[in-house]
């Protein structure tokens, strides 16, 4: 059994900033990229930031330059630090983490994490 765990949102201001932390564990072998998507009642799932093997970093326009995406590979552990946050990131964060075994890949998803910009 694989478990996804999310912690760090909350309700923040404007400009302010939070730390999501995402931490995998259980049945889970070859982790190859984690990351981060968001969601909200109006849009689909987006990709706000993801790491892959090598440290290699992906990062959503609109979140350029304000949010820094990070990894533990020991601990299986991603990190999402948000700086400058604007009302318009305000979503439920989701925690994606993908594997590889042999052929196959698989796809993780955390419960997700609310987050509220709004002063």
């Amino acid at each position: 059994q694989v478990h996804i765990v999310e912690s760090g949102g909350g309700l923040v201001q404007p400009g302010g900033s939070l730390r999501l932390s995402c931490a995998a564990s259980g049945s889970i072998f070859g982790i190859y990229a984690m990351g981060w998507y968001r969601q909200t009642a109006e849009k689909q799932r987006e990709l706000v930031a993801q790491v892959v093997d090598g440290g290699i970093t992906n990062y959503a326009d609109s979140v350029k330059g304000r949010f820094t995406i990070s990894r533990d590979n020991a601990e299986n552990t991603v990190y999402l630090q948000m700086n400058s946050l604007v009302p318009e990131d305000t979503a439920v964060y989701y925690c994606n983490v993908k594997s590889r075994v042999f052929a196959s890949r698989y796809d993780y998803w955390g419960q997700g994490t609310q987050v509220t910009v709004s002063s």
